[in-house]
């Protein structure tokens, strides 16, 4: 036989092969989904050998989440769990590579533990109990020589300004039991922001703490109340940057806080240093943007503190730039990185997370980019290139987090990224990308006013470090996110992706789900999610279409910035341009099925589609906004409201009773309010809210349903007692998806539905 036929035959067998692969796999279910663990916080060991990670099992028959600590060798091998107790969480390496840090559970509640750490091995052993603090510990870090470690613990600030700690401890404990024993639990206000999210503030604050390793009984609020007062310290944050961090030297930590005196209306989180080992120290703030600062790191050589910085005050998604605090000088000063494409334009993008290069000189930093989440690094001082900074790409697909750089010093200097990836038909593994000297790789495209898609002109190798869930991946059917592109309002360039069902035939025609995201300031993407997974929307035998419309993130700020005071305006046009595109581009849509689905600001748009078009079938409202005015009320975050409904051109915070005399078309409260139009629903709708959102009061979900009741308009509503903006808990998750599932097939005549 010769080479020919033999490449041939192969081809042929290897076709055949994968397509019975193929028809073995099956559509996903929501137990598949459940099943798969959950991969983050990655960390390097100091000796560069290993990779301390988390990992979360989901159980639907016990409804729990439980945290384990796995590691993995970074140059490849099997993972495996490190054997410490189950629920630890929070693993951290000491830097002098003796000691592996971490949150686990006790009798006394949620403490530091210290395990010794055998580079050699990659194995623990001598578990114990560092902390033993009454109100808890969690978020430890380490100080570069090892010897202590900050952390977090939500304290009573009445009690934080004692001499010594042991008091503060103490005062603690009473309070807490003093409030254990109490029968009334009734709470006086007389401030703003005394519930957020989904919990009511009470009486404690997180402040940041330090704790020696060498002796467990010296420990220290470093944030006490006559520095910051009533402030959370550092910030809130949804899974953002550290608000806390080390001077290289040891001796200096840098904080975020808030001090202005309505928080629940300011989004101006400062940054602060603070001297450890000087008695008279105080902190001193080094940010000035009256916008949000965050996320601070000091460099390598202890020159310069990099931290994110917002401009415009109340506007909670205006861009996250870099700046840099020269330590000596005092000085601050705006990283302003160039792009080659086009050429001489600045960088418009999010700065989402970043970490300085060993050297001081460039950033690794990661940006949303048209539905991906990017991977850039950025020589700062423009030592390399001929003295202008140099931008430069790592990818264009899936979506990077959580970065980590280690310097091989031993021979190559050899710098590797070790990141989590994860996409639109996997969730989270860890990988390691080789850096080279960073600033040397030319991948130079970014956003060009044409929207080509970037062509790698050296492609580092990536390489899979993790492989959790390739075992339930394996028998699930998953098809590849697809993009699109079509034409706004006002002529502008609009994305849209789209997900075939398993096992597709395109001479069929197939229902729609009409997928419409959060924020408004968020974006659909190459991306994994456990709550709305289009790969499991799709699994029914649906087209899943999404778009990004006006407000998306990842197409520059001034896209961001067209849907504030716009809310029913240029982004409702963006969708319902973009599902017209989809629908004339994909033949094997049924127009006659479709059914929109959206949450949060995606169930505000759900109930503004519902008040203005009758071209669905069904509608999905979850926690979506339905009377911006009550909303204005019973919200937690006050600047959200008063940025998003300020009227455009007006300097003042968007009030309720500002706008009431005047026209309606003036007040953005009344021009933007389904509940002024739902006259006009038509569409079956069902309204999912729970108790504890408190960014969306259940109220708003109470008062969509009385109406479309009232209405006559046939409809249903899912109600959680005990959750809060996001469905959690596993079983709660499992009643929403048969729940949504059962409404889209009954309106869309599909599956069981599918002959009535």
């Amino acid at each position: 036989m010769n080479r020919f036929v033999r490449s041939i035959l192969c081809a042929v067998l290897m076709g055949t092969t994968g397509a019975a692969l193929a028809q073995a796999k099956r559509p996903m279910t929501f137990e598949d989904l459940m099943a798969m663990k959950r991969v983050a916080d990655p960390q390097i060991s100091s000796g560069g050998k290993w990779v301390l990670f988390s990992v979360t099992d989901v159980s639907l028959t016990a409804n729990t989440k439980i945290n384990r600590l796995w590691v993995v060798p970074i140059g490849g091998g099997k993972e495996r769990d490190l054997g410490l107790p189950a629920g630890a969480s929070n693993g951290r390496f000491s830097p002098d590579g003796k000691w592996v840090s971490f949150t686990g559970n006790d009798d006394t509640g949620s403490q530091i533990w210290l395990a010794a750490w055998d580079e050699a091995s990659g194995t623990i052993h001598g578990v114990r109990r560092l902390t033993a603090v009454s109100t808890e510990a969690d978020g430890a870090i380490w100080s570069p020589n090892s010897k202590r470690l900050l952390f977090v613990s939500s304290v009573y600030p009445d009690c934080s300004d004692k001499a010594v700690f042991t008091d503060e401890d103490a005062c603690n404990k009473a309070k807490d039991d003093a409030a254990a024993k109490n029968p009334v639990k009734a709470q006086v206000w007389d401030h703003l922001l005394y519930r957020h999210w989904n919990a009511f503030t009470g009486e404690k604050r997180s402040h940041v703490l330090v704790v020696s390793v060498g002796d467990s009984s010296v420990v220290r609020d470093l944030t006490p109340k006559r520095f910051v007062g009533d402030a959370e310290t550092p910030t809130f944050s949804l899974g953002g940057p550290l608000g806390y961090a080390w001077s290289p030297g040891s001796d200096e930590i840098a904080f975020v806080t808030n001090l202005d005196t309505v928080p629940a209306a300011s989004t101006n989180n400062d940054v602060f240093t603070l001297l450890l080992d000087d008695a008279g120290a105080k902190p001193r703030k080094i940010s000035t943007s009256p916008g949000s600062d965050d996320g601070p790191q000091y460099s390598p050589d202890g020159k310069w503190i990099a931290f994110r910085s917002q401009a415009r005050a109340g506007f909670e998604s205006d861009r996250f730039r870099l700046v840099l605090f020269d330590r000596l000088a005092g000085t601050l000063k705006e990283l302003m990185p160039k792009l080659n494409t086009p050429p001489g334009g600045y960088f418009d993008g999010w700065i989402d997370e970043f970490v300085w290069n060993g050297d001081s000189t460039s950033l690794v930093f990661t940006s949303g980019v048209r539905g991906a989440e990017a991977i850039f690094s950025y020589d700062v001082f423009g030592f390399r290139r001929g003295g202008d900074p140099l931008f430069l790409r790592w990818s264009g697909e899936g979506e990077y987090g959580d970065l980590h750089l280690f310097i091989d010093r031993s021979a190559t200097e050899q710098t590797t990224l070790v990141a989590t990836r994860m996409s639109a038909e996997g969730p989270t593994e860890l990988v390691t990308i080789p850096m080279g000297l960073l600033g040397h790789t030319a991948l130079n495209e970014f956003m060009s006013p044409e929207f080509v898609q970037p062509v790698s002109l050296m492609e580092p190798k990536e390489t899979r470090l993790t492989h959790i869930n390739d075992g339930a991946l394996d028998s699930v059917a998953l098809q590849k996110m697809e993009s699109f592109w079509f034409t706004g309002v006002e002529n502008t360039k609009v994305q849209g992706f789209l997900v075939r069902p398993p096992n597709f035939d395109p001479s069929r025609k197939y229902p729609v789900k009409f997928l419409i995201h959060g924020g408004p300031q968020g974006a659909w993407g190459d991306a994994w999610s456990y709550r709305w997974n289009p790969e499991l929307m799709a699994a029914s035998g649906y087209v899943v279409v999404m778009v990004n419309p006006r407000g998306s993130t990842g197409y520059g700020q001034k896209f961001v910035d067209e849907v504030s005071g716009d809310w029913g305006g240029r982004a409702y046009i963006d969708l319902m341009n973009g599902l017209d595109a989809a629908e004339a581009k994909y033949p094997f849509i049924d127009k006659t099925r479709e059914c929109a689905l959206g949450a949060s600001y995606g169930g505000f748009m759900a109930n503004w589609i519902l008040t203005h078009t009758n071209r669905f079938q069904c509608i999905v409202s979850h926690d979506g906004m339905y009377n911006p005015a009550s909303a204005y009320g019973d919200t937690e975050e006050l600047w959200f409201n008063e940025w998003e409904f300020r009227r455009p051109g007006d300097p003042n915070p968007g009030q309720p009773w500002r706008y009431a005399a005047g026209p309606a078309e003036d007040d953005p409260f009344r021009k933007w309010s389904p509940m002024l139009q739902i006259q006009n629903a038509k569409t079956p709708t069902l309204v999912i809210h729970s108790q504890k959102d408190y960014r969306l009061d259940v109220s708003e979900g109470f008062q969509l349903f009385t109406a479309l009741q009232r209405l006559n308009v046939p409809s249903k509503m899912l109600y959680f007692p005990d959750e809060g903006h996001w469905v959690l808990k596993p079983q709660n998750a499992k009643l929403w998806n048969e729940t949504v599932s059962d409404w889209c097939d009954r309106w869309t005549h599909s599956n069981a539905y599918a002959s009535k």
